[in-house]
């Protein structure tokens, strides 16, 4: 990764400050961020306590008293900013070493797909086209978030991209949905406002598991179609 010119670097709150390399959903902003939060994970400021990286953001939460003791020559927030800007200077490794390719199934069919024909209609194409357009694609797992192991995805094609509901509604374990020009799947039972238009029978959290959180920010995912039959078959498997 080149030096980062075009960010902004704010204080959140008295114990965190976030870099901002702006408000846009892009692949390769979001590849910077996570390559900041991989160097960070190697090799953390002191007092950090963790780093979260978002779509085009990293927030970075430290030991608010143990750095006032560290900096007294200025305040925590300008230490802090100029270390930031030091990082921000250097050709830091932009492959995630982490990262992965997970294909996941995902059964299309009307009983586990409420939004699927609507979403069809509106878009003036069949189901079997808005299938297609969901598989055929490769999605980058932006970020994390809302609920654990929730994966912001994205880019879907344009000809699917559509607006979240307005209001919330209970949203099945495992419903992958589309808002706007992402994709994701919920972890757990929630209320929730995307478009539903299929369910996997992966379990993408499970606390029982070393791995608890099956996707992390930098991965790739691929979803293929299977029949109800399947999804019933996989999930007597693995109960």
């Amino acid at each position: 990764m080149q030096p980062v010119s075009s960010y902004q670097i704010f204080p959140l709150g008295d114990s965190a400050i976030t870099l901002d390399l702006g408000n846009v959903i892009n692949e390769a902003v979001n590849r910077k961020v996570t390559a900041l939060f991989h160097h960070l994970q190697k090799k953390p400021f002191d007092g950090m306590i963790e780093a979260i990286p978002a779509y085009s953001s990293l927030s970075i939460y430290f030991d608010v008293i143990s750095l006032k003791k560290k900096v007294k020559e200025k305040t925590v927030y300008e230490w802090l900013k100029q270390e930031l800007e030091k990082i921000l200077n250097q050709d830091i490794p932009i492959v995630n070493e982490t990262a992965r390719l997970v294909q996941i199934p995902v059964c299309y069919e009307k009983v586990l797909a409420p939004d699927l024909e609507s979403l069809a209609f509106a878009k003036n194409i069949n189901v079997e086209e808005v299938i297609h357009l969901h598989t055929s694609r490769t999605y980058l797992v932006y970020m994390l978030g809302f609920l654990p192991g929730f994966s912001y995805m994205g880019e879907v094609d344009e000809r699917i991209e559509t607006p979240r509901k307005l209001e919330p509604v209970p949203v099945v374990e495992g419903s992958v949905g589309i808002a706007g020009k992402q994709t994701g799947i919920y972890p757990l039972d929630s209320p929730g406002g995307w478009q539903i238009i299929g369910r996997t029978p992966m379990k993408i959290f499970d606390a029982g598991r070393e791995n608890a959180i099956l996707l992390g920010t930098g991965d790739e995912v691929q979803f293929y179609s299977i029949s109800k039959d399947e999804y019933e078959n996989y999930q007597s498997r693995n109960s």
